[in-house]
């Protein structure tokens, strides 16, 4: 690996569209960043797929400008985490190469299978065994999928993988997986390993050979290979852990990881999760296995967050810098004055409600300004938020303060709603890339440099601290009434919609 001085840590956390590298140094502050974006194909309607080979070029490309940005070299780095998104499919033949291209957990092609499976008595069985019920971009309906109309896809396939684990393979030539990425589909959520009952509910048994091994999060994987180092600038023989789902690289990134303290991430999903040390199954989250055997992360998901302002802004024209971001912040907090008077549904791309809801204004009027549909876009994110925190307080101790990361804690009116909406002080880390971060603390933990998860949580600072105010708590009280009130007025209307 050279002779110089290994520091640092390399973190890659590899989303649907971007992954991002970020260099770390041992108390866990950036140093360096780099990314790349990897287009979306659907080149059939509800198909929504990427090019595996671009994604790795993607993650090589990123690790390189990382290194450029920290500007170090690749000898000083001691360690490699990957954290990626879940769920989807990622196909490998005999040889480790790619069947086809990589399924993301947007398709819906499976939707059909899953309408099959919900009608039937699995449903409650697949909750009880697995701590979730599916979703059409879960690798058990792709799989039913994929058996049912191209089952020669599934006769190449050697290995069924998720995204960082495609990654850490290419990086170490290395295949594995870890719990909290298995947990998805084919573990029993009590035990927190494979369970063949579980293969069997979905027709699936006879591609129980097919999963990789299970690893602890923070194990070494494997080792950065010659031809790896020549295409990150890594150095060969760099140790590279198993590492997770990057909800859960978030989750140690903000130092979310004893049970009660709620994690928040406003991105293209909307992520609402808490730790807990026993088994709490239901039907509006998805109990799947932490970093840490024995523990749980308890997710409460829709895809309905910050990507509604994308939307909005692609919508009509505006730019994709910084200041056009501010300007509609500007905007909208201009007109933060009174009561909500337009209401906003963030259902573009999925919701709580089920895959018929879809978005929608309600109570625009002529005199209404773009400030207050901007307003009405931000409150409607956060409240879609609070209709899944509100099911994990049910059954969880969650104390009075959240993490709030992603795209939506970058902006302090954003942050502030989070506050005000959901009624807890909401604490802003000191880090932009938090999946990144918890990527590398776990090689930092998996190289002997942290003794434990505890220890990770508390290098984690805080930027800002936003307190609930009292007046726009009760004004936000009021819209999610009426936000609930509306939802479910539209319960009947939103299948002849879709």
């Amino acid at each position: 690996m050279g002779s110089g001085v290994r520091d640092l840590l390399l973190g890659v956390d590899a989303g649907q569209t971007v992954t991002k590298a970020c260099v770390f140094d041992r108390k866990g502050r950036e140093l360096g960043a780099g990314s790349a974006r990897v287009e979306l194909s659907t080149p059939r309607p509800h198909w929504v797929e990427r090019d595996m080979e671009a994604v790795w070029q993607a993650t090589a490309t990123a690790i390189r400008r990382a290194l450029a940005a920290a500007q170090v070299t690749g000898e000083r780095v001691a360690a490699a985490g990957i954290v990626g998104h879940n769920d989807g499919l990622y196909l490998l033949d005999e040889n480790a190469a790619p069947v086809r291209p990589a399924v993301t957990a947007m398709d819906t092609r499976a939707g059909g299978v899953l309408a099959e499976w919900r009608r039937s008595a699995m449903w409650a069985r697949a909750l009880e065994l697995t701590g979730q019920v599916p979703f059409a971009g879960s690798p058990s309906a792709l799989l039913a999928w994929f058996a049912r109309y191209e089952p020669d896809v599934l006769d190449r396939a050697r290995w069924v993988v998720f995204c960082k684990d495609w990654l850490r393979f290419r990086l170490t030539g290395a295949i594995a997986t870890d719990a909290s990425e298995a947990s998805s589909a084919f573990t029993s959520v009590r035990t927190q390993d494979y369970a063949g009952e579980a293969l069997a509910l979905y027709g699936l048994e006879r591609f129980a050979d097919r999963l990789p091994p299970i690893l602890p999060s923070h194990a070494i994987a494997g080792e950065v290979t010659e031809a790896a180092a020549r295409a990150t600038g890594l150095v060969a023989g760099t140790p590279v852990v198993t590492g997770a789902h990057d909800v859960d690289g978030t989750a140690v990134g903000t130092g979310v990881v004893h049970p009660g303290l709620l994690s928040l991430v406003g991105g293209t999903f909307s992520i609402n999760q808490v730790v807990s040390t026993s088994v709490v199954v239901d039907e509006r989250w998805q109990a799947r296995s932490f970093v840490q055997p024995g523990r749980w992360l308890n997710m409460s998901t829709s895809p309905s967050s910050a990507t509604n302002l994308d939307w909005w802004r692609k919508m009509f024209g505006l730019g994709a810098d910084d200041a056009d971001y501010a300007g509609l912040e500007r905007e909208a907090a201009a007109a933060l004055d009174g009561p909500s008077q337009v209401l906003y549904h963030p259902f573009l791309y999925g919701s709580p409600y089920g895959e018929s809801a879809s978005a929608a204004f309600l109570g625009v009027r002529g005199w209404h300004q773009r400030g207050d549909l901007v307003r009405a876009l931000m409150e409607g994110v956060v409240l879609g938020h609070r209709v899944h925190v509100d099911s994990l307080r049910e059954k969880f101790a969650v104390t009075g303060v959240a993490r709030l990361s992603g795209g939506v804690a970058r902006s302090v009116v954003w942050s502030q709603m989070y506050a005000d909406a959901l009624d807890l002080e909401v604490e802003i880390p000191d880090c932009a890339e938090t999946g990144a971060r918890g990527a590398a603390l776990l090689a930092g933990l998996g190289v002997g440099w942290y003794a434990s998860l505890d220890e990770l949580a508390e290098m984690v600072t805080i930027a800002r601290r936003h307190a609930p105010d009292p007046g726009r708590r009760e004004v936000l009280a009021d819209t999610y009434h009426r936000f609930l009130h509306a939802a479910s007025a539209l319960r009947e209307l939103w299948p002849e919609l879709t």
